[in-house]
């Protein structure tokens, strides 16, 4: 019988240290949890329950994802599987669990590349203008409106997104505190507790300034309290009381109003970060100061906004020269 912890302990004991050391998000602990507790499963069904992580070799892994494929997933699915037992693995060979990162000798499934759909600056002008001086819209009972119940928020929502390029969890993270009014900046949290600045434009702080006074009355009116800078629209509490806006909502209300002003259906979040890194490349500005606007670790993942710029040359190219066709 193996002194080893159990799979499922040490997976457990993993996703706390996540939470904890690296300040993963909700939504990356769950996938995480997950993945590794299917893993788990598989491997206690093929080799009995005291499977210890010192009987698992690549060979094992590269089992389990033949039987992911197996499932019909996605090679992307395959590969998110992949990438959360290889954090596991190397976690565990830090902890004197394993000697090596057995998963780190499994390639990763090889992918097509998808670029983001990115839409116009004209569009993106459009649909953020469109929420400036818009009284709110009623509903029709039973019926979700089609414009924005709260449209002074929305444009502060379309305005930090697409303006100042920030994740959908720094949006809904940032706080009152976090705008240094004096400096011209806004002080956001990104991945793994790290911080930036990213300069507040002219039309983010008229947006804000805007929303701010019926933000401090609608909650003297409701009798609560909160340090966060976006509010949902009922000021239900939620997360221990908190009426703080969710990632989820955010998600919700630029899909609906960015398909009211004609952008496609898929429109979400991050489109408007891609939109703010493509179009402040196609303008001129330089790949590194992208890169720490956006708080990319790498360069190669700023990289990709080349590849679409290119990938948009391209199509006028074929599109208009004689000799392309």
């Amino acid at each position: 019988m193996s002194t080893q912890p159990a799979l499922a302990q040490l997976a457990e004991d993993f996703l706390v240290a996540l939470a904890g050391e690296r300040s993963a998000s909700p939504h990356t602990l769950r996938a995480y949890h997950r993945e590794l507790h299917n893993f788990v499963d598989y491997s206690i069904e093929e080799h009995g329950v005291s499977t210890a992580p010192t009987d698992i070799d690549h060979k094992h892994i590269r089992a389990y994802l033949g039987e992911l494929y197996g499932r019909e997933l996605s090679k992307a699915s395959v590969a998110r599987a992949l990438a959360a037992l290889r954090s596991w693995f190397k976690w565990m060979a830090r902890h004197g669990h394993v000697a090596q990162n057995t998963a780190a000798l499994v390639s990763t499934p090889k992918l097509p590349k998808h670029l983001p759909r990115v839409p116009s600056i004209e569009q993106m002008n459009r649909t953020v203008d469109s929420l400036a001086n818009k009284p709110a819209a009623r509903p029709a009972k039973g019926r979700q409106a089609e414009t924005s119940a709260w449209p002074e928020r929305d444009r502060v929502i379309f305005e930090l997104l697409y303006g100042c390029g920030i994740r959908n969890a720094e949006l809904t993270g940032l706080n009152l505190a976090d705008i240094h009014w004096a400096n011209e900046v806004i002080l956001v949290r990104g991945k793994g507790r790290k911080q930036r600045y990213v300069p507040l434009g002219d039309a983010a702080a008229e947006a804000i300034r805007i929303y701010q006074p019926q933000r401090e009355s609608r909650l003297a009116l409701a009798k609560k309290s909160t340090p966060a800078l976006l509010v949902n629209h009922r000021l239900r509490a939620h997360q221990a009381g908190e009426v703080r806006l969710t990632t989820r909502s955010v998600g919700r209300i630029v899909k609906r109003l960015a398909q009211a002003n004609g952008l496609s259906a898929d429109t979400h979040p991050h489109t408007l970060r891609h939109a703010f890194g493509t179009h402040m490349l196609e303008e001129g500005a330089d790949l590194r100061a992208i890169q720490e606007l956006l708080g990319h670790e790498r360069l190669s993942t700023t990289q990709r906004y080349t590849q679409l710029t290119t990938a948009q040359i391209t199509q006028v190219y074929d599109r208009t020269h004689p000799r392309a066709k």
